[in-house]
């Protein structure tokens, strides 16, 4: 467990430095901004009511890390706090990242059966007319099999744009491969978890701001759950 540890430790290390690999770096773009959503969905569950999502990020040449958080405003609602470390090249991506969800022991405790941080590793290709993306827990807290042992849980989705009535569209379907508890899934094997459809446009205030907003449209076969989320970004 101590390398999922120092993992950790890089990651944060690299948002402490970054103004100094700034310096260093001319060709270090960074980005900051965020979303409202009326309710958090992710991957088919339901996290949580209207939210407040922030992001900054930083990259260089085709690697890239980014902090991303999630806090609604009523009490139960899930807060979450999230550090990506990235790299693409042309088409292919790949990444590692390590979620916390509110609760448990605290942030800082990386192991045990109450943390609530997980650890996800992804990869996926961008075929254009549609995105194929794998993402598997590898440490902390996973989920367990049908059988009680670690799920090394996954999800997979496929993603295709295109644009109609003009708007932009993105098709989703998303599935677990084998049973968890951490999708939801802990009885059932591969089975759909998301299915969802997208329109987005972005709204022009003025010749120097725009707002991107879009409506989605998620159903979750494996819970028989439905959402209609609408968001806004800055």
């Amino acid at each position: 467990m101590k390398r999922f540890y120092y993992l950790r430790q890089i990651l944060l290390l690299s948002l402490l430095f970054a103004p100094f690999w700034a310096e260093a770096k001319d060709k270090v773009e960074a980005n900051v901004g965020g979303s409202i959503v009326s309710s958090y969905i992710w991957r088919g569950q339901d996290l949580g009511g209207v939210s407040i999502q922030p992001q900054v990020s930083l990259s260089y040449k085709n690697l890239y890390l980014t902090a991303w958080g999630s806090v609604g405003f009523e009490k139960e609602d899930t807060k979450e706090f999230d550090l990506t470390l990235g790299y693409t090249y042309k088409n292919f991506s790949i990444s590692v990242t390590d979620y916390w969800f509110s609760g448990g022991d605290g942030y800082f405790h990386y192991k045990g059966e109450n943390t609530k941080h997980t650890f996800e590793a992804q990869i996926g290709y961008d075929f254009k007319f549609v995105a194929i993306n794998w993402y598997t827990n590898f440490a902390g807290y996973d989920g367990l099999t049908p059988q009680g042992k670690r799920a090394y849980s996954s999800f997979i989705s496929l993603t295709a744009p295109f644009r109609l009535g003009g708007l932009d569209w993105k098709a989703n379907v998303g599935a677990t491969p084998w049973g968890n508890t951490f999708y939801m899934n802990s009885e059932k094997k591969f089975t759909f978890s998301e299915i969802s459809i997208e329109a987005g446009k972005t709204i022009s205030i003025n010749q120097k701001f725009s707002i991107p907003i879009f409506s989605k449209v998620i159903w979750n076969p494996a819970t028989e759950g439905a959402y209609f989320v609408f968001g806004l970004s800055i």
